[in-house]
């Protein structure tokens, strides 16, 4: 039984499906949600009016029923009673299990802050919120962007295509500030300001004003900026109530071990949900990672693997420009940068090397080589035999080794 279908659970159902061995009669899958399994990742192109939500869904009803996996969308699991295996779901069903696995994801940080609770103060996390952020560019013409991330920025832009004048605010001093260096941060602000988003750093809501609707943000240097529509993009918070609720072991994410087990053998755990050690995820590729070892522990067919949580390289388009990044962000005493720019082209490379050995990469513009710099950065290569070529990326180093 699976408690949840987003993007890491619909991956571990087809890795569970394409293995060798297959010792479960049945699988079923509770979905809060009304829609099964979609792309997020997609929602931004959605909210700009680039794709459609057909083209979101990840698999078609038919897979499902090939597979032999019922899935039960609307319907969340609301507690869990170990002692008997069995859970409860929001209608009342009361559903045993052999092995349940919570893919609960997470839930939106929301500040709180005086008049959070206002209409018109949303946030950017699912389908439904996606609609209902279209819906309100429909009728209202300005909106403030609370977060300078990438789902902040996709907001921004997303609303900026649906006709709105978009205000960005960012506690920090530059943009992606914990996958980019202030240069890069700076380039990309230019870039999106050229396009039209009014960006604000350093600065933070310290209130949301308004009576029957939000219409103004107070800022902490008390300047006031009007809107209809405040969206917060702040950060995410692991979805454990659930599990809490049942006596798992919870950080700030359900506890697991290298086999995604949680303090109950019988209850696994995986994605934005989970905690690794002192880990927790915010991006897709390392619920995927885990989705596999799962796979293979509950099905037997590689009953010994397990999950190490390892440095996750970041692969955005904001605004349309790429941006990678991975490893060390910033210098510090011990590295050595190497910066290339090419202004006319709008691209731009930082690296980062401690004792002929790299440690970082920045990359915005052009990020092809980001995959090479970031196997570099992971087997800790000596750099020495190339390292005056080593901003001019891949083709550049192997000749010159």
């Amino acid at each position: 039984m699976i408690c949840g279908h987003g993007m890491v659970s619909q991956r571990l159902l087809e890795a569970l499906c394409r293995g060798r061995v297959r010792p479960f009669t049945r699988i079923i899958v509770f979905n809060g949600e009304a829609s099964a399994a979609y792309n997020r990742i997609q929602l931004s192109l959605l909210l700009a009016g680039e794709t459609n939500e057909a083209s979101l869904a990840l698999q078609q009803d038919e897979w499902f029923r090939n597979s032999g996996i019922e899935v039960c969308n609307g319907e969340p699991v609301v507690t869990i009673n170990r002692e008997d295996q069995t859970v409860t779901t929001g209608s009342g069903r009361v559903q045993p299990y052999t092995h349940l696995v919570l893919a609960t994801g997470s839930r939106p940080a929301k500040p709180g802050l005086p008049g959070a609770d206002l209409p018109g103060v949303m946030t950017f996390r699912d389908l439904e919120d996606t609609r209902t952020l279209i819906e309100s560019a429909g009728r209202h013409r300005r909106a403030v962007v609370v977060g300078g991330g990438f789902l902040g920025l996709e907001a921004a832009e997303g609303l900026r295509q649906r006709g709105m004048a978009v205000t960005l605010l960012h506690r920090s001093g530059h943009l992606l500030n914990r996958q980019l260096d202030s240069i890069g941060g700076q380039l990309l602000q230019q870039h999106m300001e050229e396009r039209g988003v009014n960006i604000r750093t350093g600065t933070a809501p310290k209130a949301l004003l308004g009576r029957s609707m939000v219409r103004a943000v107070q800022l902490d240097d008390e300047t006031l900026v009007s809107t209809d529509l405040v969206l917060f993009a702040t950060g995410i918070t692991p979805a454990t109530e659930l599990a809490r609720t049942a006596g798992l072991e919870c950080d700030r994410g359900i506890l697991v071990d290298g086999q995604l087990r949680t303090s109950d053998p019988a209850i696994s755990a995986l994605g934005e949900c989970c905690q690794s050690g002192n880990t927790t995820f915010g991006l897709v590729e390392p619920g995927y990672q885990q989705a596999e070892v799962l796979a293979g522990v509950l099905s037997g067919n590689t009953p010994d693997a397990e999950y190490r949580p390892v440095d996750t390289p970041t692969r955005l388009k904001i605004s349309g420009v790429p941006i990678f990044s991975c490893g060390q962000i910033s210098p510090d005493g011990d590295t050595e940068s190497v910066v290339w720019q090419d202004h006319e082209q709008n691209h731009y490379c930082r690296l980062l090397i401690r004792n002929q050995r790299l440690t970082g990469a920045v990359l915005l513009g052009d990020t092809r080589d980001g995959p090479w710099y970031s196997q570099r950065i992971q087997q800790q290569d000596d750099i020495s035999r190339y390292r005056n070529f080593i901003a001019f990326g891949k083709n550049y180093c192997e000749a010159a080794a």
